[in-house]
C-alpha cells in the first residue's frame, strides 16, 4: 500500500471517527429542530404510569414526561413500554428519554447513562399478614411472583435463598393478577404498586414484609448523549428548587419526593 493511500484511509478513518462522534451528541438538537420528543413510559404501573378511564396515560412518569417537553419547550410524544424492553427502546432510538420507575445499576450504566434522579421509590416483598415471613430465609419454599428484568427480580434473584420457587412473569399487571389469584403466595414489587394492590384488594391482608432494594427513579438515556442528559438534569434541578419535584410526587405517591441523588 503506498504512503498517499494509507494517508488516504487515515483521513478516512478520522471523518467517521469525527461523524460518529457527532452523531452521538446530536439528541438535543434534534429534539429541538423537530420539536418534539419521545419518551417512554410505563402503562402497567400505577401510580408512576396507567392508563386512565378515558384511556389516555396519566401518572407520576407521565406527568414528568409532559413537565420535561414543557421545560424543552417541545411537544411530546408518549411510547408505552414495559420493565423488560425499557432499555432496548434507547438502544434502538425509539425514544430519545425514558422515564419509567427506571433504578440505576451497574448492568444498566454499561449500556445506557442516567441523569439525576427525580422521584422516589423502593421495592419489597408483600405477603398476606398470616403468611410468616421475617426473614430471606423465610421464601424457602414458597412460590414469589416478579416481574422479569424488573430491579426487584435482580434483587429477589440474589437474596432469596435456595428452594424459592421464584414465578417471572412479563408485565406488572399480569404479577400482579398472578398474585390476586393466588397463583403465588408472595410478590415482589415496588411499593406503589403494592400500594394499589392493597387498596383494590382489602380481602388479602397484605402487607409489608422484607425491603428489597431502595431504589430511586433516574431517567434513562442512550450512552454518549451528554448534551441531553446535561440539559434534563438542569430541568431536574430546577423543579427540585423550585418545589415542582415535590408537588408531582406528593399527588401521585402521598408524600414529597424530598433528597434525590443526582
Amino acid at each position: 500500500m503506498t504512503t498517499t493511500r494509507r494517508l488516504q484511509l487515515g483521513l478516512a478513518a478520522a471523518a467517521l471517527l469525527s461523524a460518529l462522534g457527532a452523531q452521538a451528541q446530536t439528541a438535543l438538537d434534534d429534539v429541538l429542530k423537530a420539536k418534539k420528543i419521545t419518551i417512554a413510559i410505563p402503562t402497567d404501573f400505577p401510580p408512576y404510569g396507567f392508563v386512565g378511564t378515558d384511556l389516555q396515560p396519566q401518572g407520576l412518569d407521565v406527568d414528568m414526561a409532559r413537565y420535561i417537553a414543557s421545560k424543552l419547550g417541545v411537544a411530546v410524544e408518549l411510547t408505552p413500554v414495559t420493565s423488560a424492553n425499557r432499555v432496548a427502546y434507547l438502544q434502538s432510538k425509539k425514544a430519545d428519554l425514558v422515564i419509567s420507575t427506571l433504578g440505576k445499576n451497574p448492568e444498566r450504566e454499561k449500556v445506557i447513562d442516567f441523569t439525576s434522579a427525580y422521584s422516589p421509590f423502593f421495592q419489597a416483598v408483600f405477603a398476606p399478614k398470616t403468611l410468616a415471613i421475617k426473614s430471606f430465609a423465610d421464601l424457602a419454599g414458597k412460590t414469589v411472583g416478579v416481574t422479569r428484568g424488573a430491579i426487584e427480580d435482580q434483587e429477589l434473584t440474589k437474596l432469596a435463598p435456595a428452594g424459592t420457587d421464584i414465578k417471572r412473569f412479563e408485565d406488572n399487571n399480569v404479577t400482579v393478577s398472578s398474585f390476586v389469584s393466588g397463583q403465588v403466595q408472595v410478590i415482589a414489587t415496588g411499593a406503589s404498586v403494592a400500594g394499589n394492590l392493597m387498596a383494590k384488594n382489602p380481602q388479602l391482608a397484605t402487607e409489608y414484609k422484607l425491603l428489597l432494594k431502595d431504589s430511586p427513579n433516574f431517567i434513562g438515556i442512550a450512552k454518549g448523549e451528554d448534551k441531553l442528559r446535561l440539559k434534563v438534569n438542569e430541568i431536574i434541578a430546577d423543579g427540585k428548587k423550585s418545589g415542582d419535584l415535590d408537588k408531582l410526587a406528593v399527588r401521585w405517591l402521598g408524600r414529597p419526593a424530598g433528597d434525590l441523588p443526582q
